[in-house]
């Protein structure tokens, strides 16, 4: 007789590729492996970085039908009763974002993670104003919580950011226009010995802080904190203590930073097994 067991919970990101394994979907495939979570992927590009010109972006789109595919796959086999935690990363064109959106309102999972990735290098400036636009527009309405960095929270708020204070006001206008939980990310951007982040949601505010872990930003932080926020969800964790866990994971993480050729590092998700 075959023993069975519960299965674990379920987690999806539809994001981009990153092939040095620092960012994107690696990224959160691994967080989701390191959180418990059983993780898959829709991929929507592929990004690579180009050593022959100072590592920027090579960006190459998948067809939208391509991702429709793989999407239909995915809860064509579990259902999205049982697929209720959905991370979206890079999207990268108006048409990714228009097939994505269709598919998750269709489906309606519980729990929608966005990682508002507003710019991508490699792309046409005039493309990427269009793709943010749409992000804003067709995207954003669908999430439940919203994870932006310093530039995305100053696009989607039309706040200036400077201080602590001007984050907590930029947050809770996110949330305002949004509905959604956000976990606004000052991380080094903002003066001070300690990388702060501002969570809000429909029950209040918190700041969540930690001591900064040098002065620069370090590859897959955001990816691994959306990630890492869509595993807890996914687990049962409320909004709010998601994000705590995450911004632990995260923390983690960056201490046991890896680092190549390329100008900056890149963020292990195994950090907490140390």
């Amino acid at each position: 007789m075959t023993e069975t067991t519960a299965r674990p919970a379920m987690t999806l990101t539809i994001a981009g590729s990153e092939a040095t394994g620092g960012a994107g979907a690696q990224a959160d495939l691994k967080t989701f492996q390191e959180l418990g979570t059983f993780g898959m992927v829709a991929l929507t590009c592929i990004v690579s970085f180009n050593p022959k010109d100072n590592w920027n972006h090579r960006f190459v789109p998948v067809e939208t039908q391509v991702i429709s595919d793989q999407l239909e796959a995915i809860f064509g086999n579990y259902g999205p009763e049982a697929l209720d935690a959905v991370k979206l990363g890079m999207m990268g064109s108006p048409a990714t974002i228009s097939t994505v959106a269709a598919a998750v309102a269709e489906r309606k999972p519980r729990h929608l993670v966005l990682d508002p990735v507003l710019i991508c290098k490699g792309q046409e400036p005039g493309h990427a104003q269009d793709t943010d636009n749409a992000l804003k527009a067709e995207l954003l309405p669908l999430a439940t919580f919203v994870t932006p960095n310093h530039f995305e929270t100053e696009q989607l708020s039309g706040m200036k950011v400077e201080s602590l204070e001007d984050l907590q006001a930029a947050a809770a206008e996110i949330h305002r226009v949004s509905g959604a939980a956000v976990l606004a990310k000052g991380g080094v951007r903002l003066a001070g010995s300690d990388a702060v982040d501002v969570f809000v949601d429909a029950e209040g505010m918190e700041v969540l802080s930690a001591p900064k872990i040098g002065e620069h930003a370090v590859s897959g932080a955001g990816c691994s904190l959306a990630a890492a926020i869509t595993a807890e969800l996914a687990k049962g964790y409320s909004a709010r203590e998601a994000a705590r866990r995450a911004k632990a994971f995260v923390t983690a993480g960056i201490r046991q930073r890896v680092a190549g050729n390329t100008p900056f590092d890149a963020l292990w998700q195994g950090g907490l097994r140390r």
